[in-house]
């Protein structure tokens, strides 16, 4: 069965971009697009699955930035699944999912994320095929369609989209 979506109306992203997690503290996280993914996940460690008013709730710890261990940021979320992953490698893993926010492109939607130790990936987050579907096409040879990070105290820096 065909998508019936018209491709020609969907935003751009880069296969790399530039990411915001508002409901979870996090800005400026640099996310691979990856359709070969089905649910997009972020680098977590310290993960505390616990019960809070009958809800069971996840919490964790995050180190936004490349190569950069010190910078943690603590975020807390409701666990809504936990799941069985395969990643690139072949190897399963138990991860627990969430549900939150995702600012990319200026647009802001829900999105499902998988929790897992990523330190020694290159990208902090990978952005799945289901947060893509229906929003995105990905071009394949751009990055950062919707701007880089700003420079301590500048505002973002935009990239044109004009070819």
């Amino acid at each position: 069965m065909r998508d019936s979506t018209d491709h020609t109306e969907l935003a751009s992203l880069g296969w790399r971009e530039w990411v915001h997690l508002p409901e979870l503290g996090l800005s400026w996280i640099k996310a691979k697009t990856d359709s070969g993914a089905r649910t997009s996940a972020l680098h977590a460690f310290d993960i505390e699955i616990f019960e809070r008013d009958g809800k069971q709730r996840v919490r964790f710890k995050v180190h936004p930035r490349q190569h950069n261990d010190v910078e943690t940021v603590a975020a807390e979320a409701e666990l809504i699944d936990q799941r069985h992953v395969r990643s690139s490698h072949g190897k399963r893993t138990f991860r627990p999912v969430i549900r939150t926010t995702l600012l990319v492109l200026g647009r802001q939607f829900p999105i499902e994320l998988t929790l897992v130790c990523r330190k020694r990936m290159k990208f902090r987050m990978l952005l799945g095929r289901e947060a893509l579907r229906n929003r995105f096409v990905v071009d394949t040879g751009r990055s950062y369609l919707g701007g880089r990070k700003p420079a301590r105290g500048k505002p973002p820096r935009r990239t044109t989209t004009a070819k």
